[in-house]
């Protein structure tokens, strides 16, 4: 695959970030608008014969996307067979080639003793190039199985399953409580790494397919836009949760209900959704319509992809001071001995909201090994700060114990303060009626492989299922689970 000694003449080159001096001016996406597709083949090259592609096993892409294979025809310049491999196991490259961490590329053979091969960067441009050159059409089945499946969330898992039930010829309606399809993808991701557009662009097409949409559809809920879950249930052939791990992981901490401290996801939503409706790129949001930072001394509470979009949002409303506590150490910059390829390195990464930060206050925002104590009120019910602790972490027993390092209490200033910690599994509200089987998590009990949850005709699939995870694992999942409605309703199936 690609040339045979491409590894060896060509170097590892992304596509670089817009400059961080600039995409901080507004919540475009990060990533250059031009691509440089002599530059990829080229990367192409780099594609190794490595005999076994660990990049594309479980180590490496959850959806098993055939990637040596897309890598060599970029590299010899067939971009249209590039994509129709690509959508081969992949419904939405353009969602992952933005937003997913790259196992593949950890899982890399070549990543061994040498940078990895681009592949995310690979695999953004011919799902790009797919779409400027007219090549990504809509295509509704030829014929209608007469059954009907309902699912319920929009997210990348019921995306994924709608899809490919629709293709096999199944009538398929999506649930989603919001007000636009999209579930994590449309507000749980902010613009600047996945553009509303790039997300209501598939969604078109799926319409055009033959897909239904519902939007502002609470199943389970209590107002007046509710859906009866029992209901559903009777009048579809299946019905599908992919409702994903929506239920935050809060902080039981003195002083939590005080103004100014919010979960991640409010702020992130509320911004995501004041940019669609004001049908504008720049950051002059109305600070009525969001949770504003401006001119704030900001503290986001704990890192992850959601952290760091946190940091970037409040960038953009202008922040006063900016500040990341993390309560593990910082990682390592190299593999260490118990994380050894292919498993995904854990290493310490600058991401773009870090750069951004850096970019606006001239250092990276994380401050590592940090416990909140308490939240402090200025005495009229408002965050003014937080109270922190620094701690240690040693193993005893192959169990790592944190203590807390004495002396080294002290008070942080904030005006706002967003708790971006994870996520604890699905909201049962949707499914109380129906009295799903829940596992030791929370999470819709449902096997993996299979997904049909404790009744019949009812699955599961996705964050839902196996707890707080990557875009490209509810992929997959929704595709899996797709494949198994299929062969519930019509006794075998060709899904893949």
């Amino acid at each position: 695959m690609g040339k045979p000694t491409g590894f060896k003449e060509f170097q590892r080159q992304t596509e670089p970030y817009r400059p961080a001096s600039e995409r901080i001016r507004d919540y475009a996406e990060i990533y250059r608008g031009k691509h440089d597709k002599k530059q990829l083949e080229t990367q192409g090259a780099r594609c190794m014969d490595c005999g076994v592609p660990f990049c594309q096993s479980e180590n490496g892409c959850p959806v098993n996307n055939l990637i040596p294979e897309w890598n060599h025809l970029v590299y010899t310049g067939q971009w249209q067979p590039a994509l129709n491999r690509l959508h081969k196991t992949n419904n939405f490259p353009e969602f992952t080639g933005r937003v997913c961490p790259a196992p593949c590329e950890g899982a890399c053979v070549l990543g061994i003793n040498n940078p990895a091969v681009t592949i995310k960067n690979i695999e953004q441009v011919i799902i790009d190039t797919g779409f400027t050159e007219g090549w990504v059409k809509a295509m509704p089945p030829e014929n209608r199985s007469g059954k009907k499946v309902a699912v319920i969330g929009s997210g990348p898992a019921g995306l994924a399953a709608a899809a490919q039930l629709n293709k096999v010829g199944h009538k398929v309606t999506v649930y989603e409580r919001a007000d636009r399809i999209g579930g994590l993808l449309m507000y749980g991701i902010p613009n600047m790494k996945l553009g509303k557009n790039i997300v209501q662009r598939r969604v078109d097409l799926l319409a055009e397919e033959g897909v239904d949409f519902i939007t502002d559809a609470d199943v389970g809920g209590k107002g007046d836009n509710a859906v009866d879950v029992q209901q559903l249930r009777q009048q579809n052939d299946a019905v599908l949760f992919a409702t994903g791990a929506t239920r935050a992981r809060d902080l039981d901490v003195p002083g939590r209900s005080l103004k100014g401290v919010h979960l991640a996801m409010e702020f992130l939503t509320a911004n995501t959704r004041a940019l669609l409706n004001s049908d504008s790129l720049t950051p002059d949001l109305n600070d009525s319509a969001i949770i504003s930072a401006r001119d704030k001394n900001v503290v986001v509470l704990g890192g992850g992809d959601t952290g760091t979009d946190c940091i970037a949002t409040a960038l953009r409303h202008g922040c006063k001071s900016m500040v990341n506590f993390e309560l593990l150490p910082q990682s390592p910059a190299e593999r260490a001995t118990d994380n050894q390829w292919p498993l995904w390195p854990r290493i310490h990464r600058v991401d773009y909201g870090h750069d951004e930060s850096s970019e606006v206050f001239g250092s990276d925002p994380r401050e590592y090994e940090i416990l909140t104590k308490a939240f402090i009120d200025d005495g009229k019910g408002n965050v003014a700060g937080v109270k922190i602790i620094e701690v240690s972490w040693k193993k005893v027993d192959d169990n790592w114990v944190m203590e807390e390092v004495e002396g080294t209490e002290k008070i942080w200033e904030a005006d706002l303060v967003l708790l971006s910690m994870g996520f604890l599994g699905p909201e049962h509200y949707a499914s109380d009626a129906l009295n799903l089987d829940y596992d030791a998590r929370s999470n819709y009990q449902a096997k993996p492989g299979v997904y049909a949850a404790s009744v019949k005709g009812v699955f599961a699939a996705g964050d839902c299922r196996r707890g707080q995870s990557l875009v490209v694992w509810g992929i997959h999942e929704g595709r899996e689970a797709a494949r198994e409605i299929d062969r519930f309703l019509m006794g075998d199936t060709q899904l893949p």
